[in-house]
């Protein structure tokens, strides 16, 4: 989801790409079957397959960044201790 996604970017400082096929398990098991039966020579052909839907860049400061990966931290705790 969007919301998530964006807020991931947020905390971890850095873009996050959503892929076109959102079923990346499957797709990975496919691509390394092609990989052993030829249909690619190697995996860097498999680079110009990749296809991203959607790019999620950091839209808070660091001070913001700082805040929301503390509440993060905390809300980790609480369930740790449960």
């Amino acid at each position: 989801n969007d919301f998530l996604l964006q807020f991931q970017a947020d905390i971890l400082g850095c873009t996050v790409l959503r892929p076109t096929v959102l079923e990346s398990t499957a797709l990975g098991a496919a691509y390394l079957a092609g990989l052993g039966v030829g249909v690619w020579g190697n995996a860097s052909e498999l680079t110009a397959l990749k296809a991203i839907q959607a790019e999620f860049a950091p839209q808070r400061t660091d001070a913001d960044r700082e805040r929301l990966l503390a509440g993060w931290e905390k809300a980790l705790r609480q369930t740790r201790s449960r």
